[in-house]
């Protein structure tokens, strides 16, 4: 992609100060809306009632919400699901609601009834359930996957490479999902199961990029033997750089496909992925190095351990 070589210095106090400026006023911007607004979450998480419909020919959905929010729910969400003949309806507890099968199970065939009334010729493929303890059951499980994910990755770099790669490469992975939790949060964009699978897959794919910097830098420790640590990574992430971009680019490409084509049901899932990687795109050329080398990280701490004259001459 890029044939002639670069010397981006990346490493630059005023690059630095700017990349750590953006990055704390992004964060302490995600955790505020965090903290204030919260995440919409959808109803794998809180409970509620899934139902399908089929129509004879397309549907539009905004007449399907008037007749919900006629009928009392305006909480409803509506969404195309596979053709345009076809409908999800999510919709979430209703306040004094009892937890019960008998309880949802009213909600549903009202929701169908409201639904029917207006298209008699409508019909009901599938209803399911998710019950308040099952949600929070969901939302317990999620938040350990995330927290189980980033303590096997915090060993793994420790591992290979050194202690303050491994948290360098961690904070930045922390940095990419306050962020996209951040902009779910800000846009009160609803966050469900596949979101969850996306910030999982962001996290892999944030570490992916990371470690083949690390790579890099840790081969030219021990190549360039005049360099100063700063240099070192600078030459490290420039030689590294077009595979980011070329990777980062494809992909979007594809996770572009899926937002615009891919139909509603997806959009959440894909937006996710799409902040993820221009996220942690940035955050592998601009955050995990830096950090790693304002921690101190030097050539002694990469060079292989000298072996004694006892421990050469030992069988």
């Amino acid at each position: 992609m890029m044939k002639r070589e670069l010397n981006i210095d990346f490493m630059a106090g005023g690059k630095r100060r700017v990349a750590l400026v953006l990055s704390v006023l992004l964060i302490l911007l995600s955790l505020a809306s965090l903290f204030t607004r919260g995440v919409n979450l959808g109803i794998d998480f809180t409970g509620g009632t899934l139902i399908e419909v089929s129509y004879p020919e397309s549907v539009e959905l905004p007449a399907v919400r008037q007749t919900l929010e006629e009928r009392g729910y305006d909480r409803a969400v509506v969404q195309h699901f596979g053709t345009a003949r076809d409908v999800l309806i999510r919709v979430p507890p209703r306040t004094g609601d009892d937890d019960n099968a008998v309880s949802r199970e009213a909600i549903s065939e009202d929701v169908f009834d409201a639904l029917r009334d207006a298209a008699p010729q409508v019909e009901r493929q599938r209803v399911e359930f998710v019950g308040p303890q099952i949600g929070d059951q969901l939302t317990e499980q999620g938040g350990l996957a995330m927290l189980y994910a980033l303590i096997g990755i915090l060993i793994y770099v420790a591992l290979r490479f050194e202690k303050r790669f491994a948290l360098g490469s961690v904070v930045a992975l922390v940095h990419d999902v306050i962020i996209t939790l951040g902009v779910f949060s800000a846009l009160q964009i609803e966050f469900d199961l596949t979101v969850l699978a996306a910030v999982l897959a962001v996290i892999g794919y944030s570490l992916n990029d990371t470690i083949v910097v690390f790579d890099r830098i840790r081969e030219n420790f021990l190549r360039m033997r005049k360099g100063s640590p700063a240099e070192v990574m600078n030459a490290s992430i420039n030689q590294t750089l077009s595979r980011t971009l070329t990777t980062s680019f494809t992909t979007l490409l594809v996770v572009l496909a899926l937002f615009y084509l891919g139909g509603e049901i997806i959009h959440s899932f894909a937006l996710a992925l799409l902040l993820g990687i221009v996220v942690g795109t940035y955050s592998s050329i601009f955050v995990a190095s830096n950090l790693t080398l304002a921690m101190g990280v030097s050539k002694q701490d990469l060079l292989p351990p000298v072996e004694t004259e006892d421990e050469e001459e030992a069988p």
